[in-house]
């Protein structure tokens, strides 16, 4: 009889395989056995059944160390496909990934405010489109990851967007489950970003960073050795209503001289259109930048000046290796992100220079979308490891 104790070691040494299979394939099972330290039996035992599942599957024979050349095993990044979708501000970005995060199909879509039961709506029909590129493979759809610019709770559900029309009686993780018969993950925009870093982009090899969203608002997402820090409640990371103006102007959220009044997308546009009617978007200041627009260029200068003010405050908290910063006109413009490091050089003590690096995100928009994917994807095979 199969005791509770060996089912337990079972899954553990089958997620220990399974996980270094994702990461290193192809691999033998002889090297398999020697990086995890399992005997040759249970490596093909717990490899079996991994074929069995359809999460790896054998390519043939790789090259001999001396004696019978090694059968090689490659996770099956077909076997399943998540969605991801990130519910910004004025858009929606909706991508479909294989489950090592390669994107299969992707739709972006500059959108005006919505109410949230029209972005649920909206939402369906995304969902149902992205479904439709989908490839036939064994799981089909595995889960689905949506991102939300503001407070999620423990529980998953959207409970303050400042910049969103949110009825907050609304219940999204449910609804979207009920329609889809899926597992569905929701999270805040910043936490799926630093998510989406950590697992495909810039942050890949640093194990403490900060991830630093600036869009109509600021968000924050934040990685202590290597895990998602969220807080009691799920609200960490809420660093844009950070004071830095005592005496400021009143923010959304209640409090005075918020960081984002200063330091976001919104309050550089606000600074930039001489009438209310005026609106430049992201590409026209990029454009007047690299045509050496004086008042573009100034009113960037103060832009990165307010936002390494901010980071400076982040510095001292957290002390991280990285700081990755998601923003267009960051990403764009190097000249921002030197006036931002000389911000933060100014106001930070000297042994903290050279600790930390200071980086433009490497997935831009695609970011928090990545994220909710492969926060869906470990969930999946988590499952298989439980």
């Amino acid at each position: 009889m199969i005791t509770a104790d060996q089912m337990l070691v079972k899954k553990i040494n089958q997620k220990l395989l399974l996980n270094e299979i994702v990461a290193n394939s192809p691999i033998s099972r002889a090297k398999l056995s020697e990086k995890t330290g399992l005997n040759k039996s249970t490596v093909s035992s717990q490899v079996n059944t991994l074929i069995e599942k359809n999460l790896i599957f054998e390519i043939g024979q790789g090259q001999s160390s001396g004696g019978r050349k090694p059968v090689m095993l490659v996770f099956n990044k077909n076997a399943g496909y998540s969605i991801g979708i990130d519910i910004g501000v004025d858009y929606m970005n909706c991508i479909l990934t294989d489950l090592k995060g390669n994107i299969i199909h992707e739709d972006y879509q500059q959108v005006e405010s919505q109410s949230s039961e029209e972005i649920k709506d909206v939402l369906i029909l995304k969902i149902n489109n992205l479904k439709a590129q989908m490839p036939e493979s064994p799981y089909g759809l595995i889960g689905i990851g949506l991102c939300v610019p503001g407070l999620v709770n423990s529980e998953q559900k959207v409970i303050f967007t400042p910049n969103l029309d949110w009825n907050y009686e609304l219940d999204l993780k449910p609804l979207i489950e009920q329609e889809f018969k899926v597992p569905v993950f929701l999270e805040n925009e910043a936490n799926a970003g630093a998510y989406g870093e950590k697992e495909f982009g810039a942050a890949k090899n640093y194990e403490t960073l900060v991830y630093v969203s600036v869009h109509t608002g600021i968000g924050v997402g934040i990685i202590i050795n290597n895990d998602l820090y969220r807080g009691v409640r799920g609200f960490a990371g809420e660093m844009g209503h950070l004071t830095i103006d005592l005496n400021g102007h009143k923010c959304s959220c209640g409090n005075r001289g918020c960081w984002e009044l200063y330091a976001s997308e919104k309050a550089l546009i606000k600074s930039l259109s001489k009438q209310p009617q005026e609106k430049l978007s992201n590409q026209d200041i990029i454009q007047l930048a690299n045509q050496n627009n004086p008042d573009i260029l100034m009113a960037l200068q103060k832009f990165g000046f307010y936002l390494g003010i901010g980071l400076t405050s982040i510095l001292n908290t957290f002390n991280p290796q990285a700081v990755i910063i998601r923003n267009n006109i960051v990403e764009a413009l190097p000249m921002v992100l030197n006036s931002i490091k000389n911000s933060v050089t100014s106001r930070t003590y000297q042994q903290l220079e050279n600790s930390y690096e200071l980086l433009p995100s490497s997935l831009g928009k695609n970011a928090p979308a990545l994220g909710a994917c492969s926060i869906a994807i470990e969930q999946f095979l988590e499952m298989f490891t439980a």
